[in-house]
Order: structure tokens, then sequence, then C-alpha cells
């Protein structure tokens, strides 16, 4: 039985890859991505979508750059085919599967 906890995270890494699937050249940063989770619910705050952002990059569905802006340090996430395929309904252990439209 999946834990509620794993439920809300896999919800969370494919509101990722659906978000980031619609973004200007398939990327943002993780602070609009953290805005766009807490608008649709799930009040996190920047450890938490860091540790799914990891979990994403481990499993190669997003890429990571990192911003140095005078505030300190800025993940830029960027979409992999992979990980449009997984946004458009294809299964992966630990995301979410997709509704069909």
């Amino acid at each position: 039985m999946t834990s509620l906890s794993e439920v809300l995270a896999q919800d969370r890494r494919l509101v990722v890859l659906r978000t980031l699937e619609e973004a200007p050249g398939y990327q943002l940063n993780e602070g609009a991505l953290e805005h766009v989770l807490n608008y649709l619910g799930h009040q996190v705050g920047r450890d938490m979508v860091r540790a799914d952002l990891q979990f994403l990059l481990d499993h190669d569905l997003v890429r990571k750059e990192i911003l140095r802006p005078p505030s300190g340090e800025l993940w830029l996430l960027k979409l992999t085919n992979a990980g449009g395929e997984v946004a458009r309904g294809r299964p992966h252990p630990g995301v979410a599967r997709r509704d069909p439209d």
C-alpha cells in the first residue's frame, strides 16, 4: 500500500513535468515551480521542491542549470525528452500517471 506522502510526492512530480511541458523553452526556475505547486494546493517549501526535483534529475526526466543571482543559488530546470513522454502519460515509477484528457 502506498502512503499518502508518496501519493502526494508522485503528484507533485507530475505537476512539475506537466508545467515544464507548457513553459516557454520547456524550462522554469525552482521558485516558479514552487509557486505553481502551492497554487495547486500542495503547500510546499523550497526543500520539498528540491527533493522532488532531485528525484526527477536522478531519473533523467529534467536537467538542471545553477544560476547564481546576488540572493544565492537558484535552480533552472529544463524538461528532457523522457520527461516530456512521462508528462504526456508514459508510466514512470515515482511519478503519478496522467489522467486521460
